[in-house]
């Protein structure tokens, strides 16, 4: 998914120190749980002023994912929100969520991190510093899922695939020895009609290695086909090649198993194709949700939730506002029932 064009304007900030030090006040030891076996949890655009309490007192959101974690350089292991800010930024916002029965999910790369290097898998070439990283974030955030966003050139570093699932692997194993939960979740674009080998390719190497991953969550939106138009139907689509594929990779788990470990992300309103031909709008994600209570996928989101609103009719692509008419919170009104 992709962010903002505003990062190159946010100033880099200074050492490994300042990135992973607590604010005055916090506790990485403060009180979290697992989330829901069924969660909506909309991506959060981090290089924004917006406060995440405040835009879920807003919406009705209670799980939100935070975009993006990235790394200061392209041979960088220290990472922040966009590469620029401290992990700890939103410290006493998180803590004010989860007061409220919320939690947040920390997402590293997107398409802006995995194009310029920056995704921390990419990046970091000691696959024991890499596992530290993710270590450091569930400790420091004290989260029990971390979300990897791998898109557009990362698909093609096949170094950073290996090296990043080995050191989820690392990682989980940390956690399990330390009586932690530590979920994983793998958000990878997707054909109309389910993922292409790129995309199942980051799967296949995880079972590989022996890592776990607890969701496959595929971007059910930027097609670029000339052809699909209908996205609520895509999206549907998608998530049973989805279920296909991984039938072949856990033959032996339930369908109900499969389902639950499959996760679906729109972009609500007009995405990034040119045509303007890809547009999700309400329905769509009201057929979306219907599908998922009715096979069990395990989490729903959307791109972005600073998106929902109709402040841009006819824009695509746009970070803060849809593209279509629609009222505010529109798509979350209709996705959050489902935590």
């Amino acid at each position: 998914m992709r962010r903002s064009r505003l990062r190159g304007v946010i100033a880099a900030v200074g050492a490994a120190s300042v990135f992973f030090s607590l604010p005055a006040g916090a506790s990485a030891a403060s009180t979290t749980s697992a989330l829901p076996a069924h969660v909506y949890a909309p991506y959060f655009e981090t290089w924004t002023t917006d406060g995440i309490t405040a835009t879920a007192q807003a919406s009705g959101v209670k799980y939100m994912t935070l975009a993006f974690l990235e790394s200061q350089s392209k041979t960088s292991c220290t990472v922040g929100w966009n590469g620029a800010d401290p992990l700890t930024k939103y410290g006493a916002d998180i803590a004010s969520l989860r007061a409220a029965g919320g939690d947040v999910i920390p997402s590293f790369g997107g398409w802006s991190a995995d194009e310029a290097g920056t995704e921390v898998g990419d990046s970091c070439k000691d696959v024991a510093t890499l596992a530290g990283v993710y270590e450091n974030v569930v400790t420091t955030l004290n989260v029990t899922r971390l979300d990897m966003d791998v898109e557009g050139r990362s698909l093609n570093r096949l170094d950073g695939i290996d090296r990043r699932n080995k050191a989820l692997k690392m990682a989980e194993d940390w956690a399990a020895a330390n009586g932690r939960t530590l979920q994983v979740s793998y958000t990878l674009p997707t054909n109309a009609n389910g993922p292409d080998s790129a995309s199942l390719y980051v799967l296949q190497n995880a079972v590989a290695n022996g890592t776990r991953f607890d969701v496959a969550n595929i971007m059910t939106f930027d097609y670029y086909d000339g052809v699909t138009t209908d996205m609520g139907g895509a999206a549907i689509a998608a998530a049973q090649g989805l279920f296909s594929d991984l039938q072949t990779l856990y033959p032996s788990k339930t369908s109900a198993q499969l389902w639950a470990m499959e996760g679906n992300t729109i972009m609500n309103g007009i995405d990034d194709y040119p045509k303007k031909t890809e547009v999700t709008y309400p329905a769509d994600a009201q057929r979306l949700l219907t599908f998922a209570q009715s096979v069990g996928i395990g989490s729903l989101s959307m791109w972005a939730i600073q998106r929902d609103n109709g402040g841009c009719p006819g824009a695509r692509g746009k970070n803060n506002c849809s593209g279509i008419a629609q009222g505010t919170w529109d798509f979350s009104h209709i996705l959050e029932t489902y935590s």
